[in-house]
């Protein structure tokens, strides 16, 4: 019966031109299941507190598709995924295996513009200098290096990512909480970018570059090189292509794909003006967000 059900879901995903996650996890929710609260502190942008304190990572899953699917009604479908715990250094913070997945929809993305992002966006608001990258060949599937993973991909974009925390300060923050809160994704601001160079010189430009964040006195509150990100931002793609693969899924033409943070989480105030640079790729593209 399980087989049909699965079977008649995706045909229905096929005829409709919808790309759904089948989270094999889902007889793995935890009980009670705490993601239609979750999703109303979201909402709410309220701390949220009561994920279980021995959350297992597969349960955790299954709470993120299920918070995800609460999500889309207002926030629209799937626009891409992020990438969160890409240094070694949170993993082992945060007691995670390897990095984690969230997934971005359609209304959490808005490009660079003059008016300010509002202070409190979140439950638990924190900025960081990423960076994200679009889908633009679905041979992006079967790549199994960063030059073959760079031919799957159109543009290169500056990014600032929203993230929020969620949960109530004091509840635990492990690999499993982080999972289940869909990576801390909330939203991001990405600018026009530039196009990929499908050549090794490009790739090897964006492992190289530098990622300077600065604040609007002109203060350095980051600085890190491409590689700070799995050795190679696009060790980042690969791993997002494995593990949506995986989840039995496929990116498609237009994801867009934030790799993973260039700066430690940064709490917004009023009037900070973010200024984050790419130094070392054609043009040295950067993104500015003011905050009220």
């Amino acid at each position: 019966m399980t087989e049909r059900c699965c079977s008649f879901r995706r045909l229905i995903a096929l005829v409709f031109g919808v790309f759904v996650l089948i989270p094999a996890a889902a007889a793995q929710c935890p009980e009670p299941d705490p993601s239609a609260t979750l999703a109303r502190a979201w909402r709410d942008k309220q701390p949220f507190s009561g994920l279980p304190p021995a959350l297992s990572i597969k349960a955790a899953a299954c709470v993120r598709e299920r918070l995800v699917g609460a999500l889309r009604v207002s926030l629209g479908p799937v626009a891409g995924y992020k990438v969160a715990l890409s240094n070694p250094a949170l993993q082992k913070k945060f007691g995670a295996s390897g990095p984690l997945r969230g997934t971005l929809l359609t209304r959490m993305l808005v490009v660079e513009s003059a008016m300010p992002v509002a202070v409190k966006f979140g439950a638990r608001p924190v900025v960081e200098a990423d960076l994200l990258v679009e889908v633009g060949d679905e041979s992006i599937n079967d790549a199994r290096t960063p030059l073959q993973a760079l031919r799957g991909l159109s543009r290169v974009m500056p990014f600032i990512e929203l993230a929020d925390l969620v949960v109530a300060e004091g509840e635990p923050l492990n690999a499993a909480v982080i999972t289940a809160i869909n990576a801390g994704a909330r939203g991001g601001v990405f600018g026009q970018g530039i196009l990929v160079e499908p050549t090794q010189r490009f790739a090897d430009a964006l492992r190289d570059m530098r990622v300077i964040t600065t604040d609007e006195k002109g203060n350095e509150l980051a600085n890190a090189d491409g590689a700070a990100i799995l050795g190679h931002p696009l060790n980042a793609v690969l791993w997002l292509v494995e593990d949506i693969r995986n989840s039995g899924g496929r990116l498609r033409v237009g994801d867009k794909l934030s790799l993973g943070a260039y700066s430690m989480p940064i709490a917004p105030y009023s009037e900070m003006r973010l200024n984050v640079r790419y130094v070392g790729l054609p043009g040295e593209p950067q993104i500015n967000v003011r905050f009220k």
